[in-house]
C-alpha cells in the first residue's frame, strides 16, 4: 500500500497474516522483505539523511544462524550485555533485564527513535539530522545488545516434534510478555522448531507494532533456526513470506507461499501471504483467483480481508463493506476486532463517509487502546472535518510512540496547513525523521523505495523521488507505484511522460481521491482541461479532507478549470 494514502494501514505493510501461528493484531498494512541476516548497521551521517540519500553501509553477515557472541558495543547500550560465564544465554531479540520487557519503554531501539521523535519538537531541521544519526547509532547497538543468540559447541539434537509452544500464547492480548515468555521457553528447549517458528512471527509483529525494522533480522534469525531443526515446516516457511512482505520483498514472500502451500495447501498464513503478494506485485487478477481459493480452504478474518481489499482495488466498494462487516461480526480476539475495525474506518475514510470511520476507529481503539492504525485513522478523520486540534494532538501523540513515515508527513502536513509560528519548523522537522526512518529501514533490509518517493515528491529531493519510484515501478506495476511514478514525474517537470502512469493508476477502478486528485493535475498540466476538471471534481466529490494541503490545492486547481 501507499504510505501516504494507507489503503490497508501499514505501507504496502504489511499486512501479516494471522492462522494456526496467529501472532496478535492481523495488520492491515501491506508489508514488505530482502532476507539478510543483519544484526547491525553504520550510523547514517548526518549530512545524508535527507530523502533519496544512499542507504547506510550494510551490517556485517553473520556465518551462523544466529548463533554467535555479540560483539560489546561502545556507549550506555553496553551495559546491557551479559558478561562473564554466569551471564544468561539470550535468544534472539530476547531481552538481558527484566525490568525492560521487549517493546517496552525501556527496549533501546523503540526508546531511541522516541527520543529523537520528542526531540524533533525542539531542534531545528539540521540540528535533527545529526539526530537521527545518533537514532541508526542507538538502535544498531540496541539490536546487538538484544538480538545476538549465544550457543554451545554444539547444536542440540532436533526434537522429533515440536515441545508445543501454541501460537495461541502470542493472541492472549500482550504481545511484549509473550515473547518473552517465548524466550525463556527456548532457552530451555533450544529445539522446538515449532517455537523458533511462532518468535520469528512474533517479531514481525513487534516490527510492524512497534515502526521497529531492526527487529526483521531478529525475525528472520529465528525462522532460519526453525527451518535448520525441522527442514519444510510450514508454519516457518509461511513466516519467511510474511517477513519477505514485511520487507517488501513481494517476490520472495510469493515464493515462500508456495513453498509453504506445497506442505500445507490448507495454511492460513501462507494463502493469506500469497494473496498479499500478487496484489502488491499488481497481479489483480490472479490476486482475486487466490482470494477465491483462500476462502474457499480456509475462510475466516485474515482471508476476509484481503478479499475484500481485492475487491476494493477494483473499485467495488460494497462488497468489500459487506465482506469486512462479516469479518467483524466474527472476529473475536482484541487484535482482529481493532484491525477489522480499522479497516472499516480506512474504507469509510476513504468514502468521505467521516462518521462512519469515526464510529469504526471508536471501535477498534475501545478493543485495544493503542492501535496505531486507529489512532492514526482517527487524527486524519478529525482533519478531515475540520477538527484541526484534535487531529494535531492525535498524531502528535502516534508519531512520538511510532514515529512512521505516513503519520510524520501526516503530521507535518497539519503544521503547514495551520501556519501558526513555528509550524514551518515544526513540518521540515517531521520530514527530516521521516529520512532518518528510511534509512534504518534500508539499513535493515527493507525496500523503502515507495516511502521515499511519496515523501519526496512532496516535501523533498523531486530527483530523488523519481529515482525511487522508477526502481519501485522497475519491481513491480501497481496502482500505488504508477501513481507514486506519475507524480514524481509530475514534480521533475515531466508531465507528458506522467500522464500514462497516472491514468494507469485510475484504471482499474480503485477509488482514491490523492490519486485523482493527481490524475487531474496532470491532465491540467497536459493541456486536457475537460478531463482535469472531470478527475478534480471526482476526488473533491469522493473524500473532501482527503489530504490537508492536497485537498487545498485540488480546490485551487479546478476553479483555474473553469
Amino acid at each position: 500500500m501507499s504510505p501516504r494514502t494507507n489503503d490497508n494501514a501499514t505501507p504496502d505493510a504489511e499486512r501479516a497474516t494471522p492462522d494456526e501461528n496467529t501472532v496478535g493484531a492481523t495488520p492491515a498494512e501491506k508489508t514488505t522483505e530482502a532476507t539478510s541476516a543483519e544484526e547491525s548497521a553504520e550510523a547514517t551521517p548526518a549530512e545524508e539523511t535527507r530523502t533519496g540519500l544512499e542507504t547506510p553501509s550494510a551490517p556485517a553477515e553473520e556465518t551462523t544462524a544466529g548463533l554467535e557472541t555479540p560483539s560489546t558495543p561502545a556507549g550506555p547500550a553496553a551495559a546491557s550485555t551479559p558478561a562473564g560465564p554466569e551471564a544468561p544465554v539470550p535468544v534472539p531479540g530476547a531481552d538481558t533485564h527484566a525490568e525492560d520487557p521487549v517493546g517496552d519503554g525501556g527496549d533501546e531501539r523503540v526508546a531511541a527513535v522516541r527520543r529523537v521523535s520528542q526531540a524533533q519538537r525542539r531542534w531545528r531541521a539540521a540540528q535533527l539530522g545529526f539526530c537521527a544519526a545518533a537514532l541508526a547509532v542507538a538502535m544498531t547497538a540496541g539490536a546487538v545488545v538484544l538480538g545476538a543468540l549465544r550457543d554451545g559447541a554444539t547444536t542440540p539434537a532436533v526434537a522429533a516434534v515440536s515441545n508445543g509452544v501454541s501460537p495461541q500464547l502470542l493472541a492472549s492480548g500482550d504481545l511484549d510478555a509473550s515473547v518473552l515468555s517465548l524466550q525463556a521457553h527456548l532457552r530451555s528447549q533450544p529445539a522446538d522448531f515449532g517455537g523458533w517458528s511462532t518468535l520469528g512471527l512474533a517479531y514481525v509483529e513487534q516490527a510492524r507494532t512497534k515502526g521497529d525494522p531492526s527487529r526483521y533480522p531478529q525475525a528472520q534469525k529465528a525462522l532460519d533456526r526453525s527451518l535448520k531443526l525441522r527442514p519444510d515446516y510450514d508454519p516457518a516457511l509461511a513466516g519467511r513470506a510474511a517477513l519477505a512482505a514485511a520487507r517488501h520483498d513481494f517476490t520472495g514472500a510469493l515464493k515462500y507461499a508456495d513453498l509453504a502451500l506445497k506442505q500445507n495447501p490448507y495454511s492460513e498464513r501462507a494463502l493469506s501471504s500469497r494473496i498479499d503478494a500478487l496484489v502488491e506485485l499488481g497481479r489483480y487478477d490472479e490476486a482475486s483467483k487466490a482470494a477465491d481459493l483462500a476462502d474457499s480452504r480456509r475462510p475466516g478474518v485474515p482471508v476476509f480481508t484481503r478479499y475484500a481489499y481485492v475487491h476494493e482495488l477494483r473499485g467495488d466498494v460494497k462488497t468489500a463493506r459487506r465482506v469486512l462487516e462479516q469479518a467483524l461480526a466474527t472476529a473475536t480476539s482484541r487484535g482482529d476486532i481493532s484491525y477489522v475495525a480499522s479497516a472499516l474506518g480506512q474504507l469509510a475514510w476513504n468514502q468521505g463517509d467521516y462518521d462512519s470511520a469515526l464510529t469504526y476507529y471508536a471501535r477498534a481503539l475501545a478493543a485495544d487502546d493503542t492501535y496505531l492504525p486507529a489512532l492514526e485513522g482517527r487524527a486524519r478523520t478529525q482533519a478531515a472535518k475540520g477538527d484541526r486540534a484534535a487531529a494535531i494532538k492525535g498524531m502528535e501523540l502516534v508519531v512520538q510512540r511510532y514515529p512512521l513515515p505516513q503519520p510524520l508527513v501526516e503530521l507535518g502536513e497539519l503544521y503547514e496547513a495551520r501556519g501558526a509560528a513555528g509550524d514551518a519548523r515544526k513540518a521540515r522537522d517531521q520530514y527530516t525523521l521521516v529520512n532518518a526512518w528510511i534509512s534504518l529501514a534500508h539499513a535493515y533490509g527493507v525496500n523503502a523505495d515507495l516511502d521515499t518517493a511519496l515523501a519526496a515528491a512532496d516535501h523533498g529531493d523531486h530527483e530523488a523521488a523519481l529515482t525511487a519510484a522508477r526502481a519501485e515501478w522497475a519491481r513491480r506495476h501497481t496502482v500505488h507505484t504508477a501513481d507514486a511514478l506519475g507524480w514524481a514525474l509530475h514534480v521533475s517537470g515531466r508531465d507528458a511522460e506522467a500522464l500514462p502512469y497516472a491514468r494507469r493508476a485510475t484504471a482499474t477502478g480503485y477509488r482514491n481521491a490523492s490519486f485523482l486528485y493527481h490524475l487531474g493535475v496532470i491532465e491540467k498540466a497536459t493541456g486536457h482541461t475537460d478531463k482535469a476538471r472531470t478527475a478534480l471534481k471526482a476526488a473533491l466529490d469522493l473524500n473532501p479532507g482527503f489530504s490537508p494541503l492536497a485537498a487545498r490545492e485540488a480546490r485551487k486547481a479546478l476553479e483555474a478549470t473553469k
